[in-house]
């Protein structure tokens, strides 16, 4: 997919991991590490994993910055400061008052508006298809997200049980781009 070029995503990665703690990180052999090599020059990391104790997600974020800076990825911190290019805002978060870029993820379209009229760059629609991450979670599917996607005031992007092949499917319906966690380990 290439880079997000709506509005003012206009240059912003369109290939995201999303971090959580089923992918490790303290070993080099972890699968985080092969998701991250196997992110586009240019992708994006929306670090979380909120699982960890404070002191050793620091650590790892830290570790994934230096990663970053040098295959020139573009990393933001889901509640953690410090992230190099910005702050993720969850759905369920509080707005974003951090500088830099502000990413943020919805469930619908009452929450795909907000987090547009609270300052997000771009947004999360999510889940688009059943996922792993959040197993019964009902999923949108390609048409609502479609519908909710080229409605919104900004670029979005799909996540949930993402493929490559539903990756370009959605395109087409609006979106911007995706985050995943298993595209990337697979």
């Amino acid at each position: 997919m290439r880079r997000a070029r709506q509005g003012k995503g206009a240059g912003l990665p369109s290939s995201w991991l999303f971090t959580d703690e089923r992918l490790g990180g303290l070993h080099p052999a972890d699968p985080l590490w092969r998701a991250i090599a196997k992110l586009p020059r240019g992708g994006g990391i929306v670090f979380r994993h909120y699982g960890w104790p404070p002191q050793q997600r620091r650590q790892l974020q830290d570790a994934i910055a230096l990663v970053s800076r040098r295959r020139h990825l573009r990393l933001v911190g889901s509640r953690i400061a410090g992230a190099p290019d910005g702050v993720h805002r969850p759905a369920f978060g509080r707005r974003a008052t951090a500088r830099g870029l502000k990413t943020a993820s919805a469930h619908g379209a009452r929450a795909l508006a907000m987090a547009f009229r609270e300052g997000a760059d771009i947004v999360f629609l999510s889940p688009v298809f059943p996922t792993q991450s959040h197993p019964g979670a009902p999923a949108l599917g390609p048409v609502r997200f479609g519908l909710m996607a080229r409605g919104a005031a900004g670029p979005v992007l799909a996540l949930g049980g993402m493929t490559p092949q539903r990756a370009r499917r959605l395109q087409p319906l609006g979106a911007a781009g995706f985050g995943a966690i298993d595209f990337w380990t697979a």
